[in-house]
């Protein structure tokens, strides 16, 4: 009974690998770029605006 225990915990790591894998590796809908790349666009402007010595 002993050696069925030992040959069960690698059967049981096994799955629970797949299963993290799978779920690891699952396409995630996100927002896409959008407001990463407008908010880049907004720090491009800033920065290519002059200086004003106030």
């Amino acid at each position: 009974m002993a050696a069925l225990a030992w040959l069960l915990i690698p059967l049981f790591a096994g799955v629970g690998a797949g299963l993290w894998g799978s779920w690891a590796g699952r396409n995630r809908k996100t927002g896409g770029d959008g407001p990463e790349l407008a908010g880049y666009a907004r720090f491009r402007e800033a920065m290519e605006k002059p200086r004003s010595h106030t």
